[in-house]
């Protein structure tokens, strides 16, 4: 197989992408906009902490790159909840031994480079994408290069340059929607060479209406993430002094406000950030497709924009194996088979927002989790939380919606008895019934 593949986007997915491609013995090109993120700073503003878990490690042992970014990875067994005094509060992700990984996005991009490099990936910075010719496949960029290509695959993110093109030609439907919060990142830095917080669990200071997040990094510092409404009181807007952020943070956040003894300069310095999510069909034209957050972009409170992007690219290798390589069937078969769980996962990211932000330090909330557990340790064949499919399982995300949409409906009219650990037989018996109907 020497069908010349161009992938635009060196970010997580394209690198990836290119590394399997590359294996299986393709002609393989990434052409990034960027100039190459492991000399600069390419990545400030959107380095949110990832949480690495089981779609997006078993594509990573696909490529068999795993073991070099293993190394780069710190479990984290569950939530670590601090209210507003200071009390923490413990929730497991999973059964025993479950856990998900903080990882930085710089670094793992960065592994992912050297990796496709080192696998004979040619990897082109400064390249920006200016046109795309669909039916002669050929894209050219703003250096004034023209590159022919067998197949083109858009992986270059949320904002995806291919995506645009593709948003001109006949018959093409996109959507993007901004939440009302936006992001900023703060840092704890170590103290005597140490974590200042405990690093196996990813730390939340659930407000309501807006929350901060921690997770750990292999220097022993933390990335903090403010998720905050733009608008509003408090908003980023009325944050607008030294004063104003001091006295927020210390009503609200005021044990990580003593870990942060720099919260001003890093605030006001900082970007602030938007969360967008896209959605578009079909994902393919012609010898073109779109893979990642370039067909799918969410919100990343699920933790599952890389796993979901990692995942698409298993399953699209999977499909092109399949069909035994011949793109006029691979394009379009992947793309309609794959939509409905990336449209699956960007509702459930949504709706973990508004679980972490308001739910996590709640009393039912952390009744009801104490009740599913007892359910799934009585019938660990039967009943999977909705966390647990998502993120410890192949899953179809769709098919994981619609489960737990009916295992929300089973457990708010359990949780309306008095005695409701009394009524777990009924619950999955009713559960198994009701899984089956179409």
């Amino acid at each position: 197989m020497k069908d010349k593949i161009s992938i635009v986007g060196a970010g997580l997915v394209g690198s990836l992408l290119a590394v399997i491609l590359k294996q299986k013995g393709f002609e393989v090109q990434i052409f990034e906009k960027r100039t190459d993120p492991r000399k600069s700073k390419a990545l400030e503003g959107r380095s949110i902490n990832l949480a690495l878990s089981q779609r997006g490690i078993k594509p990573l042992k696909l490529a068999g790159v795993y073991e070099t970014i293993e190394p780069y990875l710190i479990p984290m067994n569950g939530r670590m909840m601090h209210s507003k005094d200071g009390d923490l509060t413990y929730q497991p992700y999973g059964k025993e031994g479950q856990f998900i990984n903080s990882v930085s996005r710089a670094q793992l991009n960065q592994l992912l480079i050297e990796s496709a490099e080192a696998a004979g990936v040619q990897v082109f910075f400064d390249h920006k994408c200016k046109d795309v010719d669909f039916k002669k496949n050929f894209i050219v960029f703003e250096n004034g290069s023209k590159v022919e290509s067998d197949l083109i695959i858009g992986t270059d993110g949320a904002f995806s340059a291919i995506r645009k093109k593709l948003q001109i030609t006949d018959r093409f439907n996109f959507s993007q929607h901004y939440i009302e919060h936006g992001y900023k990142e703060l840092c704890i830095e170590p103290k005597d060479g140490n974590f200042r917080l405990e690093p196996n669990y990813l730390h939340i200071w659930p407000r309501g209406n807006f929350m901060l997040i921690a997770l750990p990094n292999n220097d022993k510092t933390f990335t903090c993430t403010l998720f905050f409404p733009f608008e509003g009181s408090p908003s980023f807007d009325s944050l607008n002094s030294i004063e104003a952020v001091n006295s927020f943070f210390k009503e609200y956040f005021n044990d990580a406000l003593e870990l942060i003894p720099d919260l001003a300069d890093q605030f006001f310095n900082n970007p602030t950030s938007t969360l967008v999510t896209t959605k578009c069909e079909p994902w393919n034209n012609n010898r073109s497709i779109l893979l990642g957050d370039a067909a799918h972009a969410i919100v990343p409170f699920y933790g599952q924009g890389m796993n979901s992007g990692f995942e698409d690219v298993r399953l699209f290798i999977e499909k092109a194996e399949e069909m035994d390589w011949d793109w006029d069937k691979v394009l379009p078969s992947y793309s309609s088979m794959r939509k409905k769980d990336a449209d699956a996962i960007s509702e459930l990211a949504l709706h973990n927002f508004i679980e972490m932000r308001d739910h996590v330090g709640d009393p039912s909330f952390l009744k009801r989790k104490k009740l599913e557990a007892q359910i799934q340790e009585k019938f660990p064949a039967d009943w999977i939380p909705l966390y647990s499919m998502v993120t410890f399982s192949d899953m179809p995300y769709s098919e994981a919606l619609r489960l737990g949409k009916i295992q929300k409906k089973i457990m708010d009219d359990v949780l309306k008895e008095d005695n409701p650990e009394s009524k777990i037989d009924q619950a999955i018996s009713q559960f198994n019934a009701l899984k089956k109907v179409d």
